[in-house]
């Protein structure tokens, strides 16, 4: 429903039983305006007087948002003060349950990391295993101890006093990481049981037609059939390791406080970003072509974006808000298209952990989704078994579809008018952008100290303007 808005001139605008806060008097010789603001009190029963919690909260966040605009509209038109905009208006003094919130919140989201509990350590023995089995027999896959129990994990979340954080965009904000963070335990919690992809699905989303008829589309573009990396001419993990340690040091010199580090594990798959350090696993073997693409995606993006969320007051922004991975991942993969990295096998092979996302929810089997990527797509056997490994981890994890989803969601942004600038302040979702910028005006946020080296880059700022006038999706890929 709609409010019946009525103004009403008195000498008195005040609740009957109270005192005005100025007398009219008083008023007229300090040239203000009292207004007294009812509202109907649809937040609570008007028989009982039980309060409606939720409505109550959204009530208080939209009247605040129209308090501001209003003062923003009367500042412009009847004084000499000229604020850039009305989110400037906010308080910027935090009250101590705001850092008390935010303290216990972080606490909660360092004391698990969930890509490492979800990702098999034993990944090249299954795979070994897998082969030797002419592929017929689906792997079994081991996963680390988790560091926590759930349930007192859950009970110290919601120990965190949000209702004592009268600023209305925080609570909300708040509010919102406090319910992910309770997915995301569930996840761990459902870890290897057939309830672990509904959790999944909670967190990140499933796969809609139009999502996965452009995965289709960029699969069934014109290609040869991938061959298999050898070592001839490939960069080893200690190598990528170095290459990747010269750009952090390179960044240190616009941000001494950084303190990421590189790390070559044998537990790991691939590369992987885990609070602001970059973990290689020890049998990868990247394409001399590939270095800068992934340069610029692990540690051009995701390490950047940790140490700008790092250096804020608030540590939800180093942690992530709720759903930051699909703005995340789409900036990544958007930073190897500004490289000159992105070629049509990177494209294809994010298709491919879309269509392998959508057969795991609709019911298939690890080997089915093997042989589709493998037979169908073109995929080597290797290739296929690590999207399908990676799709299958845990239970079923539908994290990889938002690699294409975000980078399509981030190309959309570019050509309504966004900006890439704003996006690396720290991990957040492209709906949380609104609030970030109303916190930076409210100067609760400071300015981020780094920004990404390839934004810099002339041919960068070049590929960017090209997205912007109307790019496909299929015209970002580039040759080797």
């Amino acid at each position: 429903e709609s409010a019946d808005v009525e103004i009403v001139n008195a000498v008195k605008s005040c609740p009957s039983q109270f005192p005005s806060l100025i007398t009219p008097s008083r008023a007229t010789a300090m040239g203000c305006h009292v207004m007294g603001i009812e509202v109907r009190p649809v937040y609570r029963d008007m028989s009982s007087g039980q309060l409606f919690p939720m409505v109550h909260k959204a009530l208080r966040r939209r009247l605040a948002k129209a308090y501001k605009r209003g003062f923003f509209d009367f500042t412009k038109r009847h004084t000499t003060h000229r604020p850039a905009h009305y989110n400037a208006l906010g308080p910027r003094a935090m009250v101590k349950a705001v850092w008390a919130v935010d303290e216990k919140l972080a606490s909660v989201s360092s004391s698990f990391d969930l890509l490492l509990s979800v990702t098999p350590t034993n990944a090249e023995a299954a795979w070994k295993r897998f082969r030797k089995s002419r592929f017929e027999q689906t792997p079994e896959f081991v996963y680390r101890p988790l560091p926590m129990d759930p349930s007192l994990l859950k009970r110290e979340l919601y120990r965190a006093p949000i209702e004592r954080i009268e600023d209305p965009t925080l609570a909300h904000l708040f509010s919102k990481q406090q319910l992910d963070l309770d997915h995301k335990i569930s996840l761990l919690a459902e870890r290897g049981t057939p309830l672990f992809i509904y959790s999944s699905l909670q967190l990140y989303g499933s796969i809609d037609d139009e999502l996965l008829s452009t995965a289709r589309e960029i699969l069934d573009l014109p290609h040869s059939r991938e061959r298999e990396e050898r070592q001839t001419g490939s960069v080893d993990a200690q190598s990528f390791a170095a290459r990747a340690n010269e750009e952090i040091d390179y960044l240190k010199l616009t941000y001494p406080d950084i303190k990421s580090r590189v790390r070559v594990r044998k537990d790991i798959i691939g590369l992987m970003v885990s609070r602001g350090n970059l973990l290689i696993g020890s049998n990868v073997k990247i394409p001399p072509y590939r270095v800068p693409a992934a340069i610029a995606h692990e540690v051009g993006t995701h390490i950047v974006t940790y140490i700008n969320g790092l250096a804020q007051p608030f540590r939800q922004l180093s942690a992530g808000l709720p759903g930051y991975e699909e703005l995340q991942e789409g900036l990544a993969v958007f930073a190897e298209y500004l490289v000159g990295g992105l070629n049509l096998q990177r494209l294809r092979l994010l298709a491919a952990r879309v269509v392998a996302v959508k057969m795991m929810i609709d019911g298939a089997s690890f080997i089915e989704v093997f042989r589709e990527l493998d037979s169908t797509c073109g995929f080597t056997k290797r290739t296929a078994y690590l999207i399908a490994l990676r799709v299958f981890r845990g239970g079923g994890l539908t994290k990889d579809a938002v690699y294409l989803r975000g980078l399509i969601q981030l190309i959309a942004h570019l050509q309504n008018g966004g900006t890439l600038d704003p996006l690396y302040s720290g991990k957040f979702a492209l709906r949380h952008v609104p609030i970030i910028q109303e916190l930076q005006m409210r100067r609760v946020l400071g300015p981020s100290p780094l920004r990404p080296t390839y934004l810099d880059m002339p041919e960068a700022l070049e590929r960017v303007e090209k997205v912007r006038s109307g790019l496909r999706l299929t015209e970002l890929v580039s040759e080797r």
